[in-house]
């Protein structure tokens, strides 16, 4: 199976195409993951005022993923390089 899958030219371009498309914007993951934590803790500070569990949920699933994604960010940095 996985002769097949390093055989398989569609997803050999695919890979070299989201390369190319993230080494020309490596900050992006890390901005985003930012932007994703500022979210989190805007729906975590509305949650202390509001008796909703769905916002509190919201606000610490946003704030684990913009950590998440801003680490992936900030490991992917060197390996794409310039």
């Amino acid at each position: 199976m996985l002769r097949r899958l390093d055989r398989s030219r569609w997803l050999s371009k695919r890979l070299a195409q989201i390369s190319n498309t993230w080494a020309r914007r490596r900050g992006l993951p890390i901005v985003l993951g930012i932007v994703l934590v500022i979210v989190g803790f805007t729906f975590q500070v509305a949650a202390v005022y509001s008796e909703a569990r769905l916002i509190e949920l919201l606000g610490v699933v946003f704030v684990n993923l913009g950590v998440l994604i801003a680490l992936i960010g900030v490991v992917m940095v060197n390996p794409l390089g310039k």
